[in-house]
């Protein structure tokens, strides 16, 4: 039990997988201008992560590697979690049209988000169990979720700041970025 906590907190904290390993940028960037669109955005990934940690498991577990196909794996993979984000996707356009219009091209966007993938390899080459790896894929989105409803947070309370026109947008918050980064990167090496 306390090595699924280890985990579940090395995912969301020291080990994030946006701001410490910097995979997922593109939805973290393109959903976060708002509080209201990176909350949604947060519960997708993250219920696409539990799915896709789950069905890459079994398959690799059941499939890829008694039939030695481990050659395999990346496609698979993708595969999988293509048909999750599909899932995903016309769930939340049948569940809410304006959330579905709200969230754009970003929902289907989790496809390519990196953070789904490396989530899935990365149990598989440490070689984690079941529960070790929906732990895993938990932990992960919630530090995706942690990272980018701060980040939605500051940039909304950045907009109404009084900054100079240069640092305006994107600089600054690429600067915030930097420092939510720096922040996590604070928490490394702890429990050493």
């Amino acid at each position: 039990m306390a090595d699924l906590l280890l985990i579940l907190l090395s995912a969301a904290l020291v080990n994030n997988f946006v701001l410490v390993q910097f995979l997922g940028l593109c939805p973290f960037v393109g959903t976060s201008a708002r509080f209201e669109t990176a909350v949604p955005m947060t519960l997708a990934t993250m219920f696409v992560l539990a799915v896709a940690a789950l069905a890459t498991y079994l398959v690799n577990r059941y499939v890829l590697v008694p039939f030695e196909l481990g050659y395999l794996r990346i496609i698979a993979f993708i595969v999988l979690i293509a048909a999750a984000v599909q899932f995903t996707e016309l769930f939340v356009r049948a569940a809410s049209p304006v959330l579905h219009r709200m969230l754009g091209v970003f929902l289907p966007l989790i496809t390519s988000n990196c953070a789904v993938l490396g989530v899935t390899l990365i149990a598989v080459d440490e070689g984690l169990s079941l529960a070790h790896t929906l732990t895993l894929a938990i932990g992960a989105g919630v530090g995706f979720g942690l990272a980018i409803t701060a980040f939605a947070a500051l940039r909304e309370r950045i907009q109404d700041a009084a900054v100079p026109a240069p640092f305006r947008g994107p600089p600054l918050a690429l600067v915030t970025v930097g420092f939510m980064a720096l922040a996590c990167y604070g928490l490394r090496g702890m429990g050493a």
